[in-house]
């Protein structure tokens, strides 16, 4: 059966949490793994605005629902959306009778679109963490209080790749919800989802934890970062950005998406741990940017279909587990440090990685120039590597706001021209345009769908690897429209400021 996903948002110290383990290999042994307790708070964080919390004196869920959800906002998204000016002033009645009339004016006509999600509090001061695919694009962000009280909301920063976004409004004295720990979510335990489904603010539902670190490609970005914990608590349009809340009340991840044949909930939802929020938030508040440590390889999970593929025959492996690294890019964190292809990375830091989400989510903790250690498996010994993790432009210094995020600042989707295509058009490489976003430089300069780019600011753009490590504002694209007759035709634009 076709899959179908739905982003939710847009409507028309210190006890030791028993059970949590990591993985950590000796130095210097072959095969031998020694398991320690992690720790994790579980007694609750003092958020504002809570009441002391007297375990024997609530029954169930009530503590968690009653104050969490005063920190849990509705958010009011409105878009201007250019309409064609061909779908004003032309009637296909007075055509048929060779009347005479106007097609379009000369100004372009607006109209606004209205959505909405849910958000929450994290500052007493004002900041909100709620979802990409709820503000992007928005012309206007409004919030709703749980007390009623609306405010206009600024956008600090938001990043497609873990669909986070962190707005800020002018208040004081806000309630808000402490951040928990997703990695000491067990599978089984109770959680809670608070948002406004439908437009129902303040909806409270209940579930359990149904699995955790799900990727499910569901986020359309090239360095997307999944890593979701799966709950059965309903969730559904509208409930985007809301609040997923253990039973201390904590904040433990962002609902974001549910898996479902007809858009509306049947049984499975997804949030973004809290891990990936704290790191994303943080980055957002300091800097307006993420800054985004990559590992540089290309992998592979070691699961059965892996170890049953020809790859993975070749490669003569037999044990589950770990990340196969199928290939690794020149220049990046993991090159530099000596990580080689056919290499098996079993943990990152201590952490077992059994999944490709827990490995893309430990190193999403992380900053450019941040340690960790790999522990690796090769030719059947096992290896301890430091790794220096550096950005997409294999730098280890801290991007800024002005560096810019070539692939979203352009606003589209792209992929490699293949050799083929080359061919066709007599050139080394390229990027051909896949797809075009309304708010993107692509589409305010009309470049059409199927565009191959081959130089941005006049420096060559031979893959999508190349676009990537670019860094710098965008003045000028180059490139190639594909003809019918099966050759190419050139085409420059230049933007401005």
């Amino acid at each position: 059966m076709k899959k179908a996903f739905l982003f939710l948002g847009v409507i028309a110290a210190a006890a030791v949490a028993g059970g949590a383990t990591a993985w950590v290999l000796t130095d210097g042994a072959q095969e031998h793994v020694t398991y320690i307790d992690r720790t994790a708070a579980t007694v609750p964080s003092a958020g504002t605005h809570f009441t002391s919390y007297q375990a024997d004196s609530y029954p169930d869920l009530t503590y968690a629902a009653e104050n969490a959800v005063q920190a849990v906002v509705n958010i009011e998204v409105v878009q201007k959306v250019e309409v064609p000016q061909s779908n004003y002033g032309y009637d296909p009645f007075l055509e048929f009778f060779g009347l005479p009339q106007q097609r379009g004016g000369s100004e372009p006509r607006y109209q606004e679109r209205r959505g909405g999600g849910s958000g929450v509090i994290l500052s007493p001061d004002g900041y909100i963490v709620t979802n990409n695919h709820v503000a992007d694009g928005a012309t206007t962000l409004r919030v709703k209080l749980n007390d009623g009280r609306k405010f206009d909301a600024k956008l600090i920063g938001k990043d497609a790749a873990t669909d986070l976004a962190l707005l800020k409004i002018d208040a004081e004295n806000l309630p808000t919800l402490p951040l928990g720990s997703s990695d000491a979510l067990r599978l089984g335990e109770w959680v809670l989802a608070i948002g406004s489904p439908f437009d129902l603010q303040s909806t409270i539902t209940a579930g359990i934890v149904s699995a955790k670190a799900r990727q499910l490609g569901a986020i359309p970005n090239d360095f997307s970062i999944e890593s979701f914990i799966q709950t059965d608590a309903a969730v559904n349009p509208g409930n985007s950005g809301g609040a997923l809340v253990n039973t201390r009340g904590e904040l433990v991840g962002i609902n974001t998406l549910i898996k479902s044949q007809t858009g509306s909930y049947v049984g499975y939802s997804f949030a973004i741990p809290e891990s990936i929020v704290r790191k994303v938030v943080g980055d957002l508040k300091e800097f307006g940017v993420v800054q985004r440590a990559l590992l540089g390889i290309q992998f592979r999970a070691v699961d059965q279909d892996f170890l049953d593929s020809d790859e993975g025959k070749e490669a003569g492996i037999e044990t589950l587990g770990g990340a196969y690294v199928a290939a690794v890019v020149e220049g990046g964190s993991a090159s530099e440090a000596g990580v080689r292809k056919g290499d098996i990375i079993v943990a990152v830091d201590g952490v077992k990685i059994t999944e490709a989400s827990t490995l893309q989510e430990q190193i999403a903790k992380h900053r450019p120039n941040d340690k960790i250690v790999l522990s690796v498996k090769r030719a059947g010994k096992m290896k301890q590597i430091e790794v220096v993790l550096r950005n997409k432009a294999g730098k280890t210094e801290l991007v800024t706001k002005e560096d810019v995020d070539v692939v979203e600042a352009l606003g589209g989707q792209f992929a490699d021209a293949g050799e083929k295509l080359c061919r066709q058009l007599d050139i080394r490489g390229g990027v051909q345009v896949v797809g075009i976003k309304s708010d993107g430089l692509m589409a305010r300069a009309r470049i059409k769908q199927g565009f191959v780019i081959t130089h941005i600011n006049d420096k060559a753009v031979r893959s999508l690897a190349d676009m990537q490590r670019m860094t710098d504002k965008i003045r000028s694209i180059d490139g190639v429209y594909p003809t019918r007759n099966g050759t190419g035709r050139a085409a420059s634009y230049t933007f401005v400021d």
